[in-house]
């Protein structure tokens, strides 16, 4: 009887959840919630919730357990979460990212043609997502610079808006912030989960769908009636923003918002080759990034009151970053409250069991995902809800953590672009004039297909 009920409670809690995911509820409080009644529940049925700290009463540990996730993850991926927002924004303040964004759209300005333009502006899409993060920020960049060049070319709506869609995805970074929080909970270091797990799979597979693109915008153009070149629909192309400014401000300012990753990949293969102990860490190489950015700032505005007036704007990066923070939190509080009740272990003692659960895993993880991206239209929250689960699931169906973390990971972001809620689908969609069903049939195929890539290519390969 026992038993029941701990089935029914911790299925209530997960149908709970996805409700509210669906719903585009405020995550966080949602888990929080759900994970410290979970821990009451467990209380009043005889079992004990384990903290770091004593309390000397067993009712106070529940909120014990929250503080200790707080302490924890502060202490560890949440400060790197921190640091690395802040770097982007100081980048942002600064004008290092605009500059980026210019070097890297500009010369697509002289590509006539127009089916060739469409993987490689997917390809420089996503790795402009490694200086502009978010899905939907990208976007309205790419609308506001990139959209109105491609129309000149003579593309259409429909293409260049799912490439648009598309172009923030699976790019392997360790400045990515699920990324960071995913080698935390692998115990691995950030730079060693991407290079040698994340990016074995991801860049593969974004060249595979950077091919199906072409095809796909390809066949369907021909498909469509609608007319290719709206001369009323082409906004004026914005002139270079940094026209004005020397070369090597272009180079080094451009260098800059990619600095981290360049001293981590830097640092990775000299450790390789020379096989030497040292260690860059994340956090070491965005402060190292940090301090060169600043002193570039004070060679050339020559005004040190400014540029280190403008430092704020790293700080003020930090504190907006809390919410992802607390979204990690949030997920490990949800799944404590699950350990509690003892469902952890009763799933691992019935993976155990189960014959080919190691190859079944990823799958259902991936179809899972599927349904509650496409209905939410956020990936995100999903892969930190589920990042404390995947040591335990995998160490129960004998499988690496890595054969489940990269294909869930790369799965959720990649069909946020096959959702109609999605935010970065409806930008797109009230910019082109188009409906989200329409941008959707276009990122549908290449995105799939991409999932479907991946996933062969993870269980293969991990």
């Amino acid at each position: 009887m026992n038993s029941f009920v701990i089935i029914l409670l911790g299925g209530i809690s997960i149908v709970l959840l996805v409700y509210m995911i669906i719903k585009k509820m405020d995550i966080k409080i949602s888990l929080l919630t759900i994970g410290i009644l979970l821990m009451y529940v467990a209380l009043l049925l005889g079992k004990k919730v384990t903290t770091l700290e004593p309390t000397g009463a067993s009712w106070l540990n529940p909120i014990q357990a929250l503080v200790d996730q707080f302490t924890t993850t502060l202490a560890g991926p949440g400060f790197v979460i921190l640091i690395l927002a802040g770097y982007s924004a100081y980048m942002s303040k600064i004008g290092a990212n605009a500059v980026t964004v210019n070097a890297l759209t500009k010369p697509l300005k002289h590509v006539k043609s127009v089916y060739i333009l469409v993987p490689i502006v997917f390809l420089i899409g996503n790795i402009l997502s490694l200086v502009v993060p978010s899905a939907s920020n990208l976007a309205i960049i790419l609308l506001a610079t990139l959209y109105p060049v491609l129309r000149a070319t003579g593309m259409s709506r429909l293409s260049a808006g799912a490439v648009i869609a598309t172009s923030a995805t699976i790019v392997p970074t360790p400045l990515g912030s699920d990324n960071v929080a995913m080698a935390a909970a692998l115990h691995l270091p950030v730079t060693e989960y991407v290079f040698k797990y994340h990016a074995l799979i991801s860049i593969p597979t974004l060249i595979f769908i950077a091919v199906v693109h072409y095809f796909w915008q390809k066949r369907q153009d021909k498909k469509t009636a609608l007319i290719v070149t709206e001369k009323e629909e082409i906004q004026e192309i914005p002139e270079d923003i940094h026209q004005n400014d020397s070369f090597g401000y272009r180079v080094i300012y451009g260098l800059l918002p990619v600095m981290p990753i360049i001293l981590l990949i830097v640092a990775f293969f000299v450790n390789l080759s020379l096989k030497t102990p040292i260690q860059l860490t994340v956090q070491i190489v965005s402060i190292i990034s940090l301090f060169i950015a600043i002193v570039t700032e004070l060679i050339y505005k020559q005004n040190v009151n400014q540029v280190l007036k403008d430092t704020n704007g790293f700080f003020n990066g930090m504190g907006g970053a809390m919410g992802i923070v607390g979204l990690l939190v949030a997920a490990q509080t949800f799944v404590a409250g699950l350990a509690s009740l003892g469902i952890m272990e009763m799933v691992q003692k019935s993976m155990a069991s189960v014959h080919g659960s190691g190859l079944l895993l990823p799958i259902i993880m991936v179809a899972f995902t599927a349904v509650i991206v496409l209905l939410s239209g956020s990936g995100v929250a999903l892969v930190f809800a589920m990042v404390p689960l995947v040591v335990p699931l995998t160490q129960a169906a004998g499988i690496q953590p890595e054969a489940l973390s990269v294909p869930l990971q790369l799965a959720g972001n990649l069909f946020r672009a096959v959702s109609p809620v999605a935010a970065v689908i409806l930008i797109v969609a009230g910019t082109t004039k188009l409906e989200p069903m329409q941008i959707v049939k276009r990122t549908s195929v290449p995105m799939v297909a991409g999932v479907v890539f991946m996933l062969v290519l993870s269980l293969i390969v991990l």
